[in-house]
């Protein structure tokens, strides 16, 4: 078997961290709502609201603009990636002689080895498809801003502006899922190490997500 009951250990330790954090941060209200990402959801709709009292709303694209390049780039990163992984897919006597010579590293059998560039591209193919819809959520959300109407005192104007609000929100959320694919992308490239670095890493990952989400300075900050 190319799996030993190591590697099984490991891979449910990555899925529990991964799946557990992912489903209590993003549906439990509970823990979400403690979080950096429900505190900019609300900034985001004080955004819209203050972008209806703005005649000139250049600026307002402008920060779209900014969002949807970070994302543009996230995205373009995961393609290179990808070809890398394939590259390593393709010549597996090239990636198992480089990470063999690393101190404690135990080296899997060819099947082994192609399991784990497998798991990488799965990876890294979920954050490049959530980012490109997070860029396209992005551009809606310019092109709903450019709807709303001159006049902030008409009826559509601050529907409109809980609309771009909401698709905003939505773009952001598609962002952070394919930004924490990353994240254990890299918890994930431990496994090809050791099972037990895998594990390792990616309670490592669990650890510095909620450090950053929910105990940060800058958390504390946005819940003013």
């Amino acid at each position: 078997m190319p799996l030993s009951i190591l590697d099984y250990i490991a891979l449910g330790v990555f899925v529990t961290c991964w799946a557990g954090y992912s489903y209590l941060v993003d549906h439990v209200e509970k823990f979400r709502s403690r979080s950096v990402i429900a505190a900019m959801d609300e900034h985001r709709r004080r955004w819209m609201r203050a972008m209806l009292l703005r005649d000139n709303r250049i600026g307002d694209v402008n920060i779209i603009g900014n969002l949807m390049n970070s994302t543009s780039f996230l995205a373009n990163t995961a393609i290179f990636i990808l070809g890398g992984l394939l590259a390593m897919m393709a010549s597996p006597e090239l990636g198992r002689r480089i990470f063999g010579a690393l101190p404690f590293a135990a080296m899997p059998d060819p099947a082994g080895w192609e399991l784990r560039i497998a798991l990488l591209l799965l990876i890294f193919v979920r954050a490049f498809f959530e980012l490109t819809w997070a860029l396209r959520q992005f551009n809606y959300c310019s092109i709903v801003v450019g709807s709303v109407p001159p006049d902030s005192t008409a009826p559509e104007s601050r529907e409109r502006a809980e609309t771009a609000a909401r698709v905003a929100n939505r773009a952001a959320r598609h962002f952070n899922t394919g930004l924490r694919a990353y994240y254990f992308g890299l918890a994930a490239l431990a496994w090809i190490v050791h099972p037990l670095a895998l594990a390792a890493a990616s309670l490592w990952v669990v650890v510095e997500l909620h450090r950053r989400e929910f105990r940060s300075v800058v958390r504390d900050a946005l819940q003013t």
